[in-house]
């Protein structure tokens, strides 16, 4: 066992180290996206959330372990510009160590016109995004999970595309008496295969991810909070206008990269849930758009193994997104 941790371990600090050099804008920004309606409502960043669900793992593979051995779901989500975000996914347990997963989304992007150099239009094209996951999870012990998952995807924009290929890592460690989950995952360690245009290769969105969740005894709550873009820094900078010290100005940045949420839990079988994403909150202000900046919430329910969730976000200027889901497990 702990060999085993030990071998984790390093496959993630060998993804920090290679993503140090990624600070730098990227493509393929649709798999930033939730999946999961409950972290869409805890601000669409989480990676210790163990729930039974089959979206559990998008954010970190190691998750897939708490998942009932046979579970399938759907989502789908409302997104800017008549943009729609969608996908099925289904999670299989192997023995007592093992579990699979196998996911799909698709971002549609709706239609757009296409035009020539002087702007003449020439008729229109529906660009789109294809994610295909394929997730594993291992059971070092009762407390200790470890998770790999790799990704192909496809981009089509008119008559260019690309594809890509990624691998995803993660580490949860999960004490249920306590309720409390500690979690270290890495996304979108890949390169593009075939670029849009020949010689212009652009890179993946490499995230790192340190997340913490706590419940307590006898308060039906939970708190979570995720350190995201670890190793992102000159991409989230910017200097306050009227800064007094550098302190400041290291404090906001860093707050850019903290994503919080809370869990009320009436019952075993119902949460409600709000989160608060300081990155998205100044994105979308400095774009003028101030009204629930950063701002998310959902709820959901599990009734025999039948899951529905409903969430609010907003993600873009132009418009809110309503996320919702439905699992079944058999």
């Amino acid at each position: 066992m702990k060999k085993s941790l030990t071998a984790a371990l390093c496959f993630l600090l060998f993804a920090f180290v290679s993503g140090r050099a990624q600070e730098y804008s990227s493509s393929f920004n649709a798999v930033r996206l939730p999946v999961s309606v409950h972290v869409a409502a805890l601000g669409g960043v989480n990676n210790t959330l163990v729930e039974d669900t089959p979206t559990a793992g998008w954010a970190n593979p190691a998750l897939y372990a708490n998942v009932s051995g046979k579970s399938a779901g759907l989502d789908f989500m409302t997104y800017a510009g008549g943009s729609s975000w969608m996908g099925a996914q289904y999670v299989h347990a192997f023995g007592e160590r093992h579990t699979a997963a196998l996911a799909m989304q698709y971002m549609n992007y709706g239609k757009m016109d296409e035009t020539d150099a002087e702007g003449r239009v020439l008729g229109e094209f529906a660009p789109k995004d294809i994610v295909v996951n394929c997730g594993y999870s291992y059971l070092f012990s009762d407390r200790w999970t470890g998770g790999a998952a790799l990704k192909m995807i496809y981009s089509k924009l008119a008559d260019y595309s690309s594809v890509a290929l990624a691998v995803d890592l993660g580490l949860n460690y999960f004490d249920e008496e306590q309720d409390l989950s500690a979690s270290l995952s890495v996304q979108n360690i890949g390169t593009q295969v075939k670029a849009y245009d020949d010689g212009m290769k652009t890179h993946l969105p490499f995230t790192l991810t340190l997340g913490f969740s706590k419940g307590f005894d006898h308060l039906p709550v939970r708190i979570h909070a995720a350190f995201t873009d670890v190793t992102r820094w000159k991409s989230n900078y910017y200097a306050l206008p009227d800064a007094e010290s550098k302190k400041v100005k290291f404090g906001s940045k860093l707050l850019n990269h903290f994503v919080v949420g809370l869990d009320i839990l009436p019952t075993n079988y119902l949460y409600i849930a709000a989160g608060y994403n300081f990155r998205r909150t100044y994105e979308l202000k400095a774009s003028g758009s101030s009204k629930m900046a950063g701002l998310s919430f959902g709820a959901g329910i599990d009734l025999k193994g039948f899951k529905f969730g409903l969430s609010y976000a907003r993600y873009h200027l132009a418009a809110s997104s309503i996320m919702g889901s439905l699992a079944y497990s058999f």
